[in-house]
């Protein structure tokens, strides 16, 4: 994907899907994701029941900023902040108080991991919407993550209303986001 570059009419359509309340399939910063706006419940329910996952068990969100994050989160304590800075990986953080996305997103204590992308793509897909993006593993809930796009099933491919066309193609073998608990007072808890 280094070298490649993604097309205005692929983010265009991708960005209309996800506007009109459809899902998509994506390349992240990790391995691809499946993702919605992350403030449309009927989306996030759509990503539930396509993953065949309980919706008990929270997603993650993509950003495209330090400061789409903050608009996202009512509190980034400054040990999440020193984390940040210190990520050599991708870094998924969950925190206690997020804002503007959708109920059923969130975990049972009404946490949410949010992960700022460094992938070109999804970044520009969520400046594009102009909030978060729901990011999680392209597979079928309690299925291997596929590592590339030619692992994911059909199924998955077949049950999303757009397909990116940018990031098909890879030489990586990317992986899952370290993650990384922080609450309100600065505690953290690896996760992942």
């Amino acid at each position: 994907m280094e070298n490649e570059r993604y097309e205005k009419e692929d983010l265009d359509r991708a960005a209309e899907v996800l506007r009109n309340g459809g899902i998509i399939l994506y390349p992240t910063d990790t391995v691809w994701g499946i993702g919605c706006d992350a403030a449309n419940a009927e989306a996030v329910e759509k990503i539930y029941r396509l993953k065949q996952r309980a919706d008990s068990k929270a997603m993650l969100c993509l950003v495209d900023s330090e400061g789409m994050l903050q608009r996202s989160v009512l509190n980034v304590p400054d040990t999440a902040w020193q984390l940040i800075d210190a990520a050599v990986n991708p870094l998924t953080i969950i925190y206690d108080r997020p804002t503007g996305v959708a109920d059923n997103l969130k975990a049972d204590d009404g946490s949410l991991g949010i992960r700022i992308s460094s992938e070109p793509f999804s970044s520009a897909l969520c400046r594009r919407l102009r909030g978060p993006i729901v990011s999680t593993s392209a597979n079928v809930s309690g299925k291997k993550t596929p590592r590339r796009f030619a692992d994911i099933e059909e199924e998955i491919i077949d049950g999303v209303d757009y397909v990116v066309k940018y990031g098909r193609i890879s030489s990586g073998t990317p992986k899952p986001s370290n993650i990384i608990k922080v609450n309100d007072n600065g505690v953290i808890k690896v996760i992942r």
